[in-house]
C-alpha cells in the first residue's frame, strides 16, 4: 500500500476513534444533551456522524502539523 494511503487510513481511523469514543461518553454520562430520547439507530448515527467529523478534523490537523520532509 502507497505510504500516503496508509497515512491517511491511519489518521481517519484514529480520528474516527476518537470521535467515536467521546460521543459514546457524552451519551453515557448526560442522555439528555440530545434533546429527545434516542432509539439505537439514531444513536448509531449520532456516533458515526461526529465520529466522521472527528475523522476529517484529526486528518486534517495531522497534514496542517506533521513535518513530512525527510
Amino acid at each position: 500500500m502507497p505510504a500516503l494511503v496508509r497515512y491517511m487510513l491511519s489518521r481517519l481511523c484514529i480520528g474516527f476513534a476518537l470521535g467515536a469514543a467521546s460521543t459514546v461518553a457524552v451519551l453515557l454520562l448526560e442522555p439528555s444533551a440530545f434533546g429527545a430520547p434516542l432509539g439505537p439507530l439514531e444513536i448509531l448515527l449520532v456516533i458515526y456522524s461526529i465520529g466522521a467529523a472527528f475523522a476529517l478534523g484529526y486528518l486534517a490537523t495531522a497534514l496542517a502539523w506533521e513535518n513530512t520532509e525527510r
